[in-house]
């Protein structure tokens, strides 16, 4: 399922926060958002699962408008998991992904033989089905996320929006939840911090400065050193990973800039004399 957004802006307490935003994912595409803390990722992803409306554009799913879309509807395509998301249920692991089935239920907590051959199997394409009668609070993060992930599938969207998934995870944790997004095939928008793990794992970055795009294409054409100079005030030195290819990133500060030389001071003038 393609997503497009369009001319999309927010604003709020008379601040705009995003502004005339424009973007693509094709089908089957992981598509990332990087930028700076405060740039405008999370806000533009809030409307994009429905958690903000904005005050201009369109967030259209294979070009219908999200937004005129009843919530079930929009529910049975479009999954999310945001930054907040992994709060302390107090429900075992089944449950929490049971609750992905709600937009499919006719009525609340009536559950059927689909939903539960569709939680199964979400929870075992995520490798966590033994975490089925554990109670959610005593998992691990990565735990967590490989369970909230699972909730997503079971809800069998066509769209996934993950916001800061790797958040608090360890390096291992990171990259097993990045490639569990990736194998699920479906169309991802993710915003992600490690513009390492951007470079891999994504197929298309869009990079917001204030928010508002300033750049997008693939990884290696848009994380320039020009380019993360001016946007993130670090300087780049960019390096093939030596199996993959893609391009990876090393930073260091720039360096300070030079110290204007202080004004010679002006002679005094003189008040004796006559004037020349």
């Amino acid at each position: 399922m393609r997503v497009d957004i369009e001319g999309l802006s927010v604003e709020i307490a008379g601040a705009r926060l995003v502004d005339d935003i424009a973007l693509r994912a094709g089908s089957g595409q992981l598509v990332g958002l990087v930028g700076p803390n405060g740039s405008g990722k999370s806000t533009l992803l809030r409307c994009v699962y429905r958690a903000l409306r904005p005050a201009a554009g369109t967030v259209r799913l294979d070009g219908a408008d999200l937004h005129a879309m009843s919530a079930r509807e929009g529910a049975r395509r479009l999954a999310a998991l945001p930054q907040e998301a992994a709060s302390e249920f107090g429900f075992t692991v089944a449950e929490v992904v049971a609750m992905g089935r709600l937009p499919h239920q006719r009525a609340a907590g009536r559950v059927t033989g689909a939903d539960r051959e569709a939680c199964a199997a979400a929870l075992a394409r995520v490798g966590a089905d033994h975490l089925a009668d554990r109670g959610f609070p005593s998992l691990s993060g990565g735990e967590k996320q490989r369970v909230l992930i699972a909730r997503a599938l079971a809800q069998e969207p066509r769209v996934l929006v993950l916001d800061e998934p790797t958040n608090h995870l360890d390096i291992a944790q990171q990259l097993e939840v990045l490639a569990l997004v990736r194998e699920s095939r479906l169309t991802v928008l993710t915003a992600l911090h490690d513009l390492n793990l951007a470079a891999v794992h994504c197929d298309l970055l869009y990079v917001i400065a204030r928010g508002r795009i300033v750049a997008s294409g693939a990884p290696y054409d848009v994380l320039t050193p020009e380019l993360l100079a001016e946007v993130f005030g670090v300087r780049a030195h960019r390096v093939p990973h030596p199996e993959t290819g893609a391009v990876q990133l090393l930073f260091d500060l720039l360096p300070a800039p030079p110290a204007r030389p202080a004004s010679p001071a002006l002679p005094a003038l003189r008040k004796d004399g006559p004037c020349a």
